[in-house]
């Protein structure tokens, strides 16, 4: 009978036991599942009021409508006033979502969620009527950079950098770029917040009056 006893009793811890671990791994299922949710209403609630979305991956989703942004300035460095050979010898045309414009418009300081589209532009002819020069050719790569805290909190600045390839067709979704291979440019040489604002003198100008 003893023995019997200690097999029921020890049946029933088991079982007591199981029970527990079954509460516990749903509840952590469940918990689980509720971080991811918060995660995801987060995450769109940001993108709702972003001009710009990412994917489930965090990979951003090639931008649209940015023609139709504020434009801040095109600014080009051709080869051949650089040996030939320049890094970026494109135009590269900026445009900046206007609540972002609105904001450093009115601060001089570049919103949480600003995001700058530079669209490369090839040099094309270098004659027109009004004499030589350098004129836009056609479209040929994107680029994006965008400050967020909530999303970059360990990059300089909070500023990431995004690159939808070099020619077309261009990639439809692109990961942030090594810290790298884009800040470390922009802290050493750009005047304001890791933007090259000594290029755009409608930045500057909004600069100085918010001063």
């Amino acid at each position: 009978m003893k023995t019997r006893s200690t097999t029921i009793r020890r049946l029933g811890i088991l079982s007591v036991v199981s029970v527990i671990l079954a509460i516990l791994i749903v509840t952590g299922v469940i918990n689980s599942e509720n971080n991811r949710l918060k995660t995801a209403r987060a995450n769109q609630a940001e993108d709702a009021n972003s001009p710009v979305t990412f994917d489930d991956g965090g990979r951003l989703i090639r931008p649209t409508g940015y023609r139709k942004w504020n434009y801040v300035g095109t600014p080009v460095t051709p080869n051949d006033m650089n040996g030939g050979s320049a890094p970026f010898p494109e135009f590269h045309t900026v445009y900046m979502n206007p609540e972002a414009f609105d904001h450093y418009e009115k601060t001089g300081e570049f919103l949480d969620g600003t995001v700058l589209v530079k669209e490369l532009i090839s040099v094309g002819t270098k004659e027109a009527s009004s004499g030589a020069g350098y004129f836009m050719g056609e479209f040929i790569g994107l680029e994006v950079s965008m400050k967020s805290k909530a999303r970059f909190e360990n990059e300089p600045g909070n500023w990431a950098y995004f690159s939808f390839g070099h020619k077309y067709p261009l990639r439809e979704s692109a990961n942030a770029q090594p810290t790298v291979s884009c800040n470390e440019c922009h802290d050493g040489s750009a005047d304001d917040d890791f933007v090259f604002t000594q290029y755009y003198p409608v930045l500057r100008a909004f600069k100085k009056e918010a001063e």
